[in-house]
């Protein structure tokens, strides 16, 4: 089960004028919780006058280098955590850090032939990044595609970094910049990442075949847009892999539909008895089928559960349902298949049976 550790910051270098890339030491004890794959993310306790936040940010390391994991961290107007880590955070300090979670990423194997079209806008560069220094080490056949949105090239995050890969790896790594305020001869690279112009570069630069897979992260506008145009140009929803930073406002959720009723399950009447299976330990609490979730159930019950978001995007509250029934208000996170083998976000659970077992433990 995910939990947090302390780590000593060993690393805090200026991207851009709003945004920093953090780097942790990892120690050697560490190392196997902290072992991560290509896409997944950290979540961070920040502590902000007096009050403690949560907040998830996506690494943008590789895992072939386990010695430091490095996150990426955009100051948002407004933003109390991000204000705190970008304007304050020093090497040498500890910070509480979980260990890493997340499904934005696809196997890798040295045989693979394969075109990974990315499309990223803004921070959403973080964990794609991740992927993508991952693949040109692991498939040496591989190519990939790199669609890069922002609003000048003064904010383009990692910049560097991608003309340094694109020297050192040629054709198998090509970047097309998009900039908001861009002034390029060729329309196509200036402006937002419409559906139009999403169909017009995945037409014009990506060959269609079996062996395309594409990874979309970034503002949710954008993130509707390119995967609308995917869908339209007949592209496999197998095939697309998205990542959410904040709960949606344009997108509908994958809401499960509640679960039928076995004749042995007794109807929930008033508070549910509900089990959670912890770190091996079992604790029973009650929780009713409206108001709070399972989760902040059990938070307030003083469990140290496992949590992030709490707006059903991320997967660090997932557990697995091992008795009775619930049912979730929201899910951008968990897979169908995921969910038909009896995984929810607790964060958006209610009972609906009089009896229910949680097992954290089967994350």
């Amino acid at each position: 089960m995910a939990r947090f550790h302390t780590l000593t910051v060993s690393s805090v270098h200026r991207e851009t004028v709003d945004s920093i890339v953090i780097g942790f030491v990892i120690p050697p004890e560490l190392r196997t919780d902290f072992s991560f794959i290509h896409g997944q993310y950290l979540t961070l306790k920040v502590p902000v006058r007096g009050e403690v936040l949560r907040r998830s940010y996506s690494i943008c390391s590789s895992p072939l280098d386990p010695e430091e994991v490095k996150i990426a961290v955009k100051q948002v107007p407004g933003g109390r955590a991000s204000t705190v880590l970008v304007e304050s955070l020093r090497p040498g300090m500890t910070l509480e850090v979980m260990t890493p979670m997340g499904n934005f990423y696809t196997l890798l194997k040295p045989e693979h032939r394969k075109h990974y079209v990315c499309f990223a806008g803004g921070s959403g560069i973080t964990p794609i990044l991740s992927i993508i220094r991952t693949v040109l080490r692991s498939e040496p056949h591989s190519e990939l595609t790199l669609f890069y949105g922002n609003n000048d090239r003064d904010r383009i995050i990692f910049r560097s970094n991608l003309e340094e890969l694109q020297a050192k790896y040629g054709e198998r790594l090509r970047v097309y910049h998009i900039l908001t305020f861009g002034k390029d001869e060729n329309m196509l690279f200036n402006g937002l990442i419409t559906v139009q112009k999403a169909t017009e570069l995945t037409r014009r630069f990506v060959k269609d075949n079996a062996d395309v897979e594409y990874f979309i992260c970034g503002p949710e506008p954008m993130m509707v847009n390119v995967s609308e145009a995917l869908e339209k140009l007949g592209v496999d929803k197998k095939r697309i892999h998205i990542e959410l930073f904040t709960t949606p406002v344009i997108s509908e959720p994958k809401k499960a539909a509640e679960p039928e009723m076995p004749s042995s399950d007794a109807p929930l009447v008033g508070k549910a008895k509900v089990k959670i299976i912890l770190d091996g330990n079992e604790t029973e609490i009650e929780v009713g089928a409206k108001g709070d979730s399972i989760l902040d159930t059990a938070e307030e019950a003083g469990l140290d559960v496992p949590y992030a978001c709490k707006g059903a995007v991320c997967c660090t509250c997932k557990a697995r349902i091992v008795e009775g029934k619930v049912a979730m208000d929201m899910n951008y996170a968990l897979t169908d298949e995921e969910v038909a083998d009896g995984y929810v976000l607790t964060c958006q659970s209610h009972p609906l049976t009089a009896r229910v077992v949680v097992d954290y433990d089967q994350h």
